[in-house]
């Protein structure tokens, strides 16, 4: 397995445009895995909002009624 690394950026439709010189390197039809690393900073108050929703909405499907014995002193 091989890696490349390099700074991409997100086109308005939402691709990740490749540099020129990985383009000739890659087979086309080929499956990669890609790793997407962003900067933290979270601009958009809403985007922040959303995300902890999500958090925890997926922190709360785990819990079952069985697990409420442990709720009780």
């Amino acid at each position: 397995m091989r890696a490349y690394e390099f700074p991409a950026k997100v086109t308005p439709e939402g691709t990740l445009e490749l540099p020129p010189q990985l383009q000739g390197q890659l087979a086309s039809h080929q499956t990669a895995r890609v790793i997407v690393l962003v900067s933290d900073e979270i601009t958009d108050a809403s985007e922040n909002e959303a995300w902890s929703r999500l958090t925890a909405a997926q922190f709360l499907a785990g819990y079952s009624e069985a697990d409420a014995i442990y709720d009780q002193p």
